[in-house]
């Protein structure tokens, strides 16, 4: 049916704000939300830094039920219907209070792992011959549908509801599925977003991989370094972003406060197989990525003016801007505007996607290109590529009209969406 697909709602639960106004506002000002966490030295981190959204206990009655509340402890879920609730609210949609479900709004909310200290908690009272003290609410805390079903049954959504995982590109991937499922006239509304859990449990991984700068512990906000010639690895994030999708037709007979419009997107996988594994992207398959993705949405290499990347601090920052590079045909002062936002947040992992597709939006809606935290020192391979000016620092003026946006993850997987400024 092809049908045109634009972005209505937003909502966001980040490190370095909670709710649309505190991100939006920190974003714009180059605030960063990457703190230092006494707990990770107490465990003997190397990295004891990471970004984690500030949420403060009377918010959550805002949320959840006394029952709902009662037991919660999985920070990713929590994290994930504050910013579903707060997209759904934004796109000014209501609630179903009760009888039929909205047939034609569905969710599809994506993470990695769910409930990390729910399960944790449940481990123990198993061990100590207590099941029977694990609660109602533990099942639906750590399986990876958790967050879908609690946003159904709060929204009363009747279309499909489901939950998608891909690593880091879940976010991303998960704004193509929902644009692909209202485009084929399956639903009308899609809430897509994703989330991940925070703490010691979910980046301990990574520590132990030595992929996480150590150097920066007393100076946390410096840490995280995209593009930089001393970037020394990621900082671990968490958080959850939400977009509420549209088709057209549905939101123009709302009258709805537009956003920008979701032009197209690919996703695709290197099969670890070339320069690919498990940690490292394929570069093939990324620039096949692109090239489709801007393929499916009817424009031109040339057209794309701003790129948000993936970019996460490390050694492989030069060689994806080398991969946009061939992808588009352009470099130098042709090179798109191009900014990281790990700078401001970290890598919030399955979350990363869909909280940075959230800040992409609203550069196209403010007419602004946020900027880029900590590489005043500038990667000398990627200015061998990109002019200097390409990459701002400040937040600076500039209306995106085509703006894409990427996200890759461990296994070699890839997805790049393409949002436009909408016009009628």
């Amino acid at each position: 049916m092809d049908k045109r697909v634009v972005v209505t709602g937003l909502g966001v639960c980040a490190p370095n704000g909670v709710g649309l106004e505190n991100f939006t506002r920190a974003m714009q000002t180059g605030r960063s939300g990457i703190r230092h966490h006494p707990k990770l030295k107490q465990l003997g981190f190397s990295c004891q830094v990471a970004g984690e959204p500030l949420i403060k206990d009377n918010l959550l009655a805002n949320y959840f039920t006394p029952l709902q509340l009662r037991g919660l402890n999985s920070s990713g879920l929590v994290y994930g219907v504050i910013a579903g609730r707060d997209a759904w609210k934004d796109a000014g949609l209501a609630i179903v209070a009760k009888g039929t479900p909205d047939w034609n709004s569905g969710i599809l909310f994506g993470t990695g792992i769910l409930g990390a200290d729910k399960f944790r908690e449940s481990i123990y009272q198993i061990d100590a011959n207590n099941v029977r003290k694990l609660g109602s609410g533990s099942v639906m805390q750590v399986m990876a549908s958790g967050i879908s079903a609690y946003l159904g049954g709060i929204l009363g959504c009747g279309n499909q509801v489901t939950t998608n995982s891909s690593a880091c590109s879940t976010g991303t991937e998960g704004v193509i599925m929902g644009y692909e499922r209202i485009r084929a006239g399956k639903a009308e509304r899609m809430l897509v977003g994703s989330c991940s859990d925070s703490g010691p449990y979910i980046w301990a991984g990574f520590d132990s991989m030595r992929i996480l700068p150590r150097k920066y512990n007393d100076d946390p906000t410096r840490a995280s370094r995209p593009m930089s010639a001393s970037a020394a690895g990621f900082v671990p994030g968490s958080g959850a972003g939400a977009l509420v999708l549209e088709s057209l037709e549905s939101a123009q007979e709302r009258n709805a406060h537009i956003y920008a419009e979701v032009l197209g997107g690919a996703v695709n996988s290197g099969g670890q197989r070339g320069e690919g594994s498990m940690t490292a992207p394929n570069s093939e398959a990324v620039i096949r990525c692109i090239r489709e993705a801007i393929g499916n949405s009817g424009v031109q290499a040339s057209d794309i003016d701003t790129i948000n990347g993936h970019l996460t601090a490390t050694g492989k920052d030069a060689l994806e801007i080398e991969n946009w590079k061939t992808a588009l045909g352009v470099s130098g002062m042709n090179f798109p505007f191009v900014n990281s936002f790990k700078g401001h947040f970290g890598h919030c992992l399955a979350a990363a996607g869909s909280v940075e597709c959230v800040a992409s939006v609203l550069q196209i809606a403010k007419g602004q290109v946020f900027g880029n935290l900590n590489c005043e020192d500038l990667n000398p391979n990627i200015l061998e590529q990109v002019d200097a000016t390409k990459i701002p620092q400040k937040t600076i003026l500039h209306q995106p009209r085509f703006l894409a946006k990427a996200s890759f993850g461990f296994g070699d997987v890839n997805a790049c969406v393409i949002f436009g400024q909408y016009c009628d």
